[in-house]
């Protein structure tokens, strides 16, 4: 009976003892190997010392000798900080937001050589920028954004490279300066745009005359060069018109009497002018009618020959 007690009580031990070896296993596996994701870093202490920086991917650690510290960001970070007052060269006092973009290059230096880098580049950022706005009026801070970004950038640049931080960019973000100022500048704006109106209606008023100016002239030579052309036309026109009556009456060889028939048609159109006061009747053409009052009444004496004057009331 003390036999089999004894050879179960050696099977248990020799079970928990197989387990415990096997958790030991296990948990030296787990503690030597680490594996970091992209874009992190971990620092390795070795028994409190640093050893070295593992990289992307698997890596192999001595269990209970060598220790990892918290994993490294090694993207580029944004930070936007709270509004900082800041006192201008002309003593007033305006608000400004910055925005830093950082990248963490050394994860030991960032680790070891600075407590929190991200308060002091906070901290760094604050002091530069009062340092940088404080010699500029509101102004030239207005206007001058890209100076000073530009200077936060140079500054902040060399005072984290110790740290293994690299600042590539800086931004003023907003910058209100006292409500006072606000209405002082919004009335100043206003009255620039309606300057600025009043110019452009006035350049608009003014070319508009100039251009209507400019229409009524070419529309006046236009209209004159018409009048020209179509008096020229009428006038060659009667001029062809006389030409082919007077050939056609040539090559007719009229009598007399048929010219006289027609100038009795044509003196209606003669009279029909008001400013026509008085005729003037050839002597070539009492000749003619001389034929035809005979013709007409026979045996009244024909007027006499020579041209006369009939007047008209």
């Amino acid at each position: 009976m003390s036999s089999a007690v004894t050879d179960l009580v050696g099977q248990i031990f020799l079970i928990v003892l197989l387990v415990a070896v096997g958790v030991f296993v296990i948990v030296v596996l787990v503690r030597a190997i680490r594996i970091i994701p992209q874009a992190y870093a971990g620092v390795v202490e070795r028994l409190g010392r640093y050893h070295r920086t593992l990289t992307p991917g698997l890596n192999i650690l001595v269990p209970f000798i060598d220790r990892v510290r918290p994993l490294v960001d090694m993207r580029e970070q944004v930070v936007s900080f709270p509004p900082q007052p800041v006192i201008t060269e002309d003593n007033l006092v305006v608000s400004i937001d910055t925005v830093v973009y950082f990248q963490v290059t050394d994860a030991r230096a960032a680790t070891y050589e600075i407590a929190s880098y991200l308060g002091a580049v906070e901290q760094l950022t604050t002091t530069t920028l009062r340092n940088v706005v404080g010699g500029l009026n509101l102004e030239e801070a207005l206007t001058s954004r890209e100076e000073v970004n530009s200077k936060l950038r140079i500054v902040l640049d060399e005072a984290t490279g110790k740290w293994g931080i690299r600042v590539s960019r800086v931004e003023l973000k907003a910058i209100d300066p006292p409500v006072s100022i606000q209405d002082s500048m919004e009335k100043q704006m206003r009255a620039e745009r309606d300057r600025r109106a009043a110019i452009l209606t006035a350049e608009g008023t003014k070319q508009s005359a100039i251009l209507e100016a400019e229409g009524r002239r070419q529309a006046s030579i236009l209209k004159a060069e018409g009048d020209a052309k179509a008096a020229v036309l009428r006038a060659q026109g009667e001029a062809e018109a006389i030409t082919t009556v007077f050939d056609a009456i040539h090559r007719g060889d009229p009598d007399p009497k048929l010219l006289a028939y027609q100038y009795l048609q044509t003196l209606p159109q003669i009279a029909r002018g008001d400013a026509n006061k008085l005729w003037i009747v050839p002597s070539e053409l009492t000749e003619a009618l001389k034929g035809v009052g005979s013709a007409f009444m026979p045996g009244k004496g024909a007027p006499p020959s020579g041209g006369h004057a009939a007047p008209r009331d």
